[in-house]
C-alpha cells in the first residue's frame, strides 16, 4: 500500500490556561504547519514532520485539550497540489518579511558605512532566520534565492567595512593543491577546519600533521598551531578564521561556524541546541578513530551531513 501523503493534527485547546492557545499557536508556526481548517493543521508525511506533530499533540492532552494525529492520501475539496501551495504561499511571505529586515539592515549600512555597533549580531539574527525558514519549506517556495543573495550583500558589506576600519585581515586567494600543515591529535576545530578547506577553499588539499615549531616547506600552508597563517583571532576558532578570510557566504557555514566555536571555546556564546550532539559524536570520532587522517576523513562525512541539515546546498 502506498504511503500517505499527509499529516493531520486536529485540535481543541481548552479556554484556561489563556497562554497555551498562543504556545501552541506559535509551535505550529514554528514546524511549518498550515492550517487547512480552523484547528485542523497538516504537514507532509515523514519522520520529522510525525515527531513535530507528536510533540505538539502531548502538549496538547497533557494540558487537558483534545488531538487526534492521523494520515491521509486526499482532502475533500483540497487536491495536494493545492495544499502544497499553501505551504508554498506561507513560506514566501517568511522569505519576503525576511528580505525586507535585510534590506534595513543594509539601508543601515549605506547610510553609515563606519556604524558596525550591533550590525554582526544581527547579520547572525538574520542568517538564524534564513536557516529556520529553509528548514521548514517542504516544497521549495520562492523567495529564498534572493533573501540568501541579500544576506550575501550584507555580509560582505560588513566585512568590507571592517577592513577599511582596520579590524580585519584582507581575504587571500584560495590556493589550489597546497599541503595544509597543523598539529597532530586533531579534534573539533582542526578536524572542522580541514573539512571546510577540502570542501570550500582547495578541494585537492593535502594535509599533514607536525609538533609545534616544525620546519615547513615553501608554499605550505599553518593552521590551527602557533604562528599559523590561520588560526585563533581574539575570540574566534580558526573554523571562524578562514570563514571570513575567504570571505565564505554562506548561512549554513555560519551556523557550523557557531557550533564549532561553541565546542572549541566552551563559552556558550550562541547557545546553539546542536553543540553538546555535536561535540558528542566528535569525542565518539577521536576516540574511535586514533590517526589523524582517518579522523579528518570521518569528521568530514560528519560535516557534510550536519552542513545538508542546515540547509547548504552547495
Amino acid at each position: 500500500m502506498a504511503r500517505a501523503t499527509w499529516l493531520l493534527l486536529i485540535h481543541q485547546i481548552p479556554a484556561k490556561p489563556d497562554y497555551l492557545r498562543v504556545k501552541v499557536g506559535r509551535r505550529l508556526q514554528q514546524v511549518g504547519a498550515v492550517a487547512v481548517k480552523s484547528s485542523v493543521y497538516a504537514l507532509p508525511n515523514n519522520a520529522r514532520s510525525r515527531e513535530h506533530f507528536e510533540w505538539i499533540l502531548r502538549e496538547v492532552i497533557d494540558a487537558r485539550g483534545e488531538a487526534v494525529l492521523c494520515t491521509v492520501d486526499l482532502l475533500d475539496g483540497l487536491s495536494d497540489e493545492d495544499l502544497a501551495t499553501l505551504f508554498r504561499e506561507a513560506r514566501t511571505k517568511d522569505y519576503e518579511a525576511l528580505s525586507e529586515d535585510i534590506g534595513r539592515a543594509l539601508a543601515a549600512l549605506e547610510a553609515e558605512p563606519t556604524a558596525m555597533a550591533g550590525l554582526g549580531a544581527t547579520l547572525l539574527r538574520l542568517e538564524k532566520r534564513l536557516i529556520s525558514i529553509r528548514a521548514i519549506d517542504h516544497f521549495d517556495a520562492p523567495g529564498h534565492g534572493d533573501a540568501l543573495s541579500l544576506l550575501s550583500d550584507l555580509r560582505q558589506r560588513i566585512s568590507g567595512a571592517r577592513r577599511g576600519s582596520g579590524s580585519t585581515s584582507n581575504a587571500l586567494g584560495r590556493p589550489t593543491g597546497a599541503t595544509w600543515v597543523t598539529r597532530p591529535g586533531v579534534e573539533e576545530d582542526r578536524i572542522a577546519s580541514a573539512w571546510l578547506i577540502r570542501r570550500f577553499i582547495d578541494p585537492t588539499a593535502r594535509f599533514r600533521f607536525a609538533p609545534e615549531g616544525s620546519t615547513v616547506a615553501a608554499g605550505e600552508i599553518r593552521f590551527d598551531m602557533f604562528d599559523a597563517e590561520y588560526t585563533h583571532e581574539g575570540d574566534r576558532c580558526t573554523f571562524e578564521v578562514l570563514l571570513e578570510r575567504f570571505g565564505l557566504i554562506d548561512p549554513a557555514l555560519s551556523a557550523i561556524a557557531e557550533i564549532v566555536h561553541e565546542i572549541d571555546l566552551r563559552d556558550e556564546k550562541f547557545g546553539r541546541t546542536e553543540t553538546s550532539g555535536v561535540e558528542r559524536l566528535i569525542r565518539g570520532i577521536v576516540l574511535v578513530e586514533p590517526d589523524d587522517g582517518p579522523r579528518i576523513s570521518v569528521g568530514g562525512k560528519l560535516f557534510d551531513c550536519l552542513y545538508a541539515a542546515l540547509g547548504g546546498t552547495a
